[in-house]
């Protein structure tokens, strides 16, 4: 193979243009954080122009590298990365850094400018997201992969901060990426020893080498990190590991060019300012306008040819791939679409089906498990786990052997993943599997737990991601492990998260079309809550409206009373139970009630107003029993809600719905008093 003899582009040009760029937008939006992109300006220039793989005209591409910008208030280098090596990104945008509905917002979003692979920003989670990516490139690698035919190959890179580092999520997530030995990561580390507060000796004095090494990490360097030749050199023996991942340390200076701020915390969250940027200009060398960039500058950052030729070469190991394995290179398609296979329709009919003929007793934990049993047989991309409760959340299925990897790092085909007790790293890498394609991931914790998963939940919705939570023990129905366990404001809290789809269903039936739903939703997250205790089958006359978040469980005629309903009552989970109890205690006394299960707000909100007039008429009083806060429940026109507005207790779960008033006694008092008003 001949060796490429001409001469490098200008790396201190190419660096310079990055570091005029950042201030120069930043200047303009008033606000933001020019002294990151200066500072990580070589470390680019080593890693875009040498390593990275990646092709602007189609940002997409299946088999490109990976590059997550975790310290996502840096955001500017990246913009700049983006416009200056050919990606649909104009200056326009950048001088429009930080405005109403430009490519450009304050911390990078994916699907908004192209070329971002992560939304980033709350700091630790884009280091999460990159191991969730390295790890389905490596699963995806050894399933499809053939002796001569690798086209899963590609690296995930990030660059990461003092503070990733000091969330305790990196934590989470990196000696989890250490366990799997996630050799295509490559983490570049910024380290300038500035954060917002100042110099972060007084309170970061992590040996982050150490930290690294404990966790199975390669670990390279310190690098002066605006060298870029060392800075290159590392990354070139970082991909050179068989079985670590890998940490490049570089040493940095944080707004690096400006006379007066460059080492100091003033770089960090504010503009340079006029005067500033106009003594770093005479420092740098850098005669051009705000905004102007020569043409020598983007003729070293073109990308475009490379990018292109890259991505031809791929299409012919494609090609040649689907030749050779016509089947294989069908279902890798499929996978990275992010298309359900044609069959899954039926199985999901007929899962539904089974559970609705069956009508057992069974916790709803459990129905989820007969559920996922049939969906991990049909739909082999589901890539399941739990932080540490696998036989409590009951996420395993006889398709889902336990993911292990041996000493070189080969995965042995399992499908199920333990977290250990990381609730935080697992929403967040899963989130970072889903960005990845290939998979959709799904994660079993308590619901209690869902506090602490709650920041990555919500970045899967802001993404638009499918990622499912399964959320067990969902109320005092646990019982005994008491209020530190028992949820009651939960349900409520992940409600309130702009799309995410929260079900808690009340039996085998409801829960299977949770699933069916939740797996069928290519861009919502979707969290199921589910009991701990066993929950009695509740008869249905069909099931299609189930799908719709709410429907007419039992009409009273369904208890022997020919009249028009008098109220409503609206149940969820292990309410529902409750609601039909209530509904034949008061038949006896001659009134009349439908009873409405809501196994999803959140999906019934969507609906027409014409289903939703039918399903809670207008003029029928309504009231809820839930055991959870009652506050989200008024919105619905409830003259009364049966909840739980403090904290359990520790006690059999029996006593406990005794103790908080949750009977059908209780529900039937409250249907009277309201119809007596």
């Amino acid at each position: 193979m001949p060796v490429d003899t001409s001469p490098r582009p200008s790396p201190t040009l190419m660096a310079h243009a990055v570091r005029a760029l950042a201030m120069d937008a930043v200047q303009q939006a008033k606000s933001g954080h020019p002294g990151a992109p200066m500072g990580m300006a070589e470390m680019a220039v080593a890693l875009w122009s040498r390593h990275l793989r990646h092709n602007p005209a189609n940002p997409r591409w299946a088999d490109r590298d990976r590059f997550v910008l975790s310290n996502g208030h840096a955001s500017m280098l990246l913009y700049a990365l983006l416009h200056l090596s050919g990606y649909d990104l104009a200056m326009s945008e950048l001088r429009n850094f930080r405005q109403l509905h430009s490519k450009t917002p304050g911390h990078p979003e994916v699907d908004v400018t192209p070329g971002v692979e992560t939304t980033t920003g709350p700091l630790g989670q884009g280091i999460a997201n990159a191991v969730g990516m390295a790890l389905a490139e490596k699963l995806l690698a050894a399933e499809f992969n053939r002796p001569g035919h690798a086209v899963v190959d590609h690296h995930t890179y990030v660059f990461l901060g003092d503070g990733c580092l000091m969330e305790g999520l990196s934590h989470e997530a990196c000696a989890l990426a250490g366990a799997w030995k996630l050799n295509k990561l490559v983490a570049l580390y910024d380290d300038n020893g500035i954060s917002i507060d100042g110099q972060v000796r007084p309170w970061y004095v992590d040996d982050v080498a150490g930290r690294f090494k404990a966790y199975g990490w390669q670990v390279v360097g310190p690098v002066d990190g605006h060298d870029v030749e060392a800075v290159d050199r590392a990354l070139a023996q970082a991909k050179g590991s068989a079985a670590q991942p890998t940490l490049v340390i570089c040493r940095t200076t944080i707004g690096k060019g400006s006379p007066n701020r460059a080492g100091t915390a003033k770089a960090h969250g504010e503009p340079l300012g006029d005067d500033e940027i106009r003594l770093t200009r005479e420092a740098l060398g850098w005669p051009h306008e705000p905004f102007v960039v020569p043409e020598q500058a983007y003729a070293a950052w073109d990308a475009r040819a490379a990018g292109s030729s890259a991505e031809a070469g791929w299409n012919e190991k494609l090609a040649a791939y689907r030749s050779a394995h016509p089947e294989l290179a069908a279902e890798l398609v499929r996978r990275l679409k992010g298309e359900l296979p044609a069959g899954f329709a039926q199985t999901a009919v007929d899962a539904v089906v089974a559970a609705h003929a069956k009508g057992e007793t069974v916790a709803t934990r459990k129905a989820s498990q007969v559920a996922l049993e049939a969906f991990t047989k049909a739909l082999p991309e589901l890539l399941g786990g739990s932080a540490d409760l696998t036989g409590s959340n009951l996420t395993n299925t006889s398709h889902t052997p336990a993911l292990r990897f041996d000493d070189a790092g080969a995965p042995n085909g399992g499908r199920h993943i333990n977290y250990g007790v990381r609730e935080f790293g697992m929403a967040a890498i899963m989130n970072g599997v889903a960005l990845h394609g290939g998979f959709i991931p799904y994660g079993g914790t308590f619901l209690t737990f869902s506090d602490y998963s709650r920041n990555a939940i919500r970045m899967a919705a802001l993404m638009k991601r499918r990622v499912i939570h399964v959320f067990t023990h969902d109320s005092i129905g646990l019982g005994e492990d008491g209020p530190t366990h028992q949820s009651v404001e939960h349900a409520a809290a992940l409600r309130l998260i702009p799309g995410l789809d929260v079900w808690r269903p009340a039996d085998g039936a409801e829960t299977t079309i949770a699933w069916t739903m939740a797996l069928g939703n290519a861009h919502r997250p979707s969290a199921l809550l589910l009991s701990r205790q066993n929950l009695p089958y509740a008869p249905k006359a069909a099931l299609d409206d189930i799908a719709k978040g709410a429907y007419v469980l039992a009409e009273p005629a369904e208890v022997g009373l020919k009249k028009k309903a008098q109220a409503v009552i609206i149940a969820t989970g292990s309410e529902v139970q409750l609601a039909m109890h209530a509904q034949a205690e008061l038949a006896q006394r001659g009134i009349a009630v439908r009873v409405v299960s809501m196994p999803s707000t959140t999906v019934f909100d969507r609906q027409d107003v014409k289903y939703k007039k039918v399903v809670l008429p207008a003029g029928l009083p309504r009231v809820v029993v839930e055991a959870g806060v009652t506050d989200g429940w008024w919105k619905y026109g409830c003259a009364a809600v049966v909840g739980i507005d403090s904290y359990g207790e520790s006690a059999p779960a029996g006593a406990l719905f005794k103790h908080f008033h949750l009977t059908a006694d209780n529900v039937v008092a409250t249907v009277r008093k309201v119809l007596s008003k």
